[in-house]
């Protein structure tokens, strides 16, 4: 058991037999009454996100995972397959318990959480590099505001780019929200 003070970005926890992985914390404290935590939770079972609150001295049960780097192999309609780079074993993990399946890469490592040995969620950089497939052919436009165009990156997701990037160039997106971050 620990304290809700405890609990950050990434700490998993059970609650009624439930997992939840905070994604955001927050203290309030408003005036002489105790203090509040409200966190943003995603259920690991369901991938559902929800948000809850507690008072100041609630206590959870932290739930102790193990990490392992696994090499992302294929996916079909429903699961992902990760592989152990040194022992060969593979694993497979629902689709819909992995946000942000459509930024892996063949080959590429990625962090696998488990629990008693079960795979329980991929972590994906914060940032992934992609080669732009499709996009309108580049043109000088207005740079004092933000102009983009469609583009279609080589994994097949669309996105938008600003008018400067070409097909070929590669570019930073930024996986929690599939945007254009930044020129590779």
């Amino acid at each position: 058991m620990t304290g809700v003070t405890d609990l950050r970005a990434g700490t998993t926890y059970e609650e009624n037999g439930q997992y939840f992985t905070v994604i955001s914390y927050e203290h309030i404290k408003m005036g002489r009454g105790s203090a509040n935590i409200k966190v943003k939770v995603r259920n690991i079972k369901t991938g559902s996100t929800t948000e809850k609150s507690y008072i100041n001295g609630a206590k959870i049960n932290t739930v102790p995972l193990s990490k392992k780097d696994m090499q992302y192999l294929y996916k079909d309609d429903s699961d992902v397959f990760f592989m152990d780079p040194a022992t060969f074993e593979q694993v497979s993990i629902s689709l819909k318990l992995v946000s942000g399946h459509m930024f892996l890469k063949e080959g590429e490592s990625f962090s696998v959480s488990f629990l008693e040995g079960a795979p329980l969620e991929v972590s994906l950089p914060s940032k992934m590099i992609f080669k732009i497939a499709e996009t309108a052919p580049g043109a000088k436009g207005n740079s004092a505001t933000n102009v983009f165009k469609d583009a279609v990156l080589e994994n097949g997701v669309k996105t938008k780019v600003p008018l400067f990037i070409k097909i070929g160039e590669e570019i930073k997106i930024d996986t929690r929200t599939g945007a254009y971050s930044e020129k590779a």
